[in-house]
């Protein structure tokens, strides 16, 4: 009976500081990369580089090895003289989030780096002046990953 009367309660006020120590260690949410624009409770990203690359049919295929990470076109036309900007994102902890500036290549563009493939990364590429931009996800294990625009339809 003592038990029902104390130990219940006490086992319960336990596992509660243990759940919130617990919440506190664990970072938190990651913030999202896109500008976001607040409007009282009404979140708003900025669509016009997924509108943009969507009108201008782009399209790539990212492809990396052990030392390398090589994006190719695969649609629409490229300005092939400019660098571009690639954002690794890790889907669950910002700390491991990489951004690369690929250069021109013969083939497409390329950037030696060594990306582990034990998890998913979310793709993000751009030119520098950020325009347009592609998106995809490189699922883990897999060496290549389709970027497209985020808006899809008519």
């Amino acid at each position: 009976m003592v038990w029902l009367i104390v130990g219940l309660p006490a086992a319960s006020v336990v596992a509660g500081l243990l759940l919130v120590a617990t919440a506190v260690r664990s970072g938190g949410a990651d913030e999202v990369t896109d500008d976001v624009r607040r409007t009282a409770q009404i979140q708003v990203s900025e669509l016009g580089p997924d509108e943009q690359a969507k009108a201008m049919n782009l399209s790539a295929v990212l492809s990396m090895d052990d030392s390398a990470i090589q994006v190719l076109p695969a649609n629409g036309e490229f300005v092939r003289n400019e660098g571009l900007l690639l954002t690794l994102s890790h889907p669950t902890d910002s700390t491991q989030d990489r951004q690369l500036t690929l250069e021109p290549s013969e083939l497409g563009w390329r950037v030696p780096a060594e990306i582990g493939s034990t998890h998913d990364w979310i793709a993000q590429l751009a030119p520098v002046d950020g325009r347009w931009r592609l998106r995809g996800r490189l699922k883990a294990g897999q060496r290549a990953a389709h970027l497209g625009p985020a808006l899809v339809g008519n």
